[in-house]
């Protein structure tokens, strides 16, 4: 039988170091945080945007939605939410009819966000 061999355990932050050492990965890294953090605008200005273009405040769409302004304010900025909570947005600034359209193979397919709402506007 032959002994085999224990690795031996590594920290993590150690390991991550030990790559951000190297130029090309840490250049590699830095890109992506970059494209990341540009995403991360784009996207809280689009939801701004839309707000803005319903001519409501935070403070407004607050109200609409039975939240503080803080809580919008995070909305805007997050990088990721639930479909039901971005409908819900979107109702409270007058959005009507939201989807989202993507292009698949050719073909549009369209994804309608009221079925996630969580509340019944009706």
């Amino acid at each position: 039988m032959s002994k085999k061999s224990r690795s031996t355990f590594v920290r993590g932050n150690d390991r991550l170091d030990e790559l951000l050492a190297k130029p090309e990965i840490a250049a590699g890294v830095a890109e992506v945080e970059a494209e990341a953090g540009e995403m991360d605008r784009v996207y809280a200005e689009n939801l701004a945007m839309i707000r803005r273009a319903g001519d409501l405040t935070q403070v407004e769409v607050a109200e609409r939605l039975g939240v503080g302004q803080a809580v919008v304010s995070r909305l805007e900025r997050r990088s990721d939410m639930l479909l039901s909570t971005l409908a819900e947005y979107l109702h409270a600034t007058g959005a009507e009819q939201p989807r989202i359209v993507v292009l698949l193979n050719g073909m549009e397919m369209e994804i309608d966000l009221d079925r996630f709402r969580a509340t019944d506007s009706a």
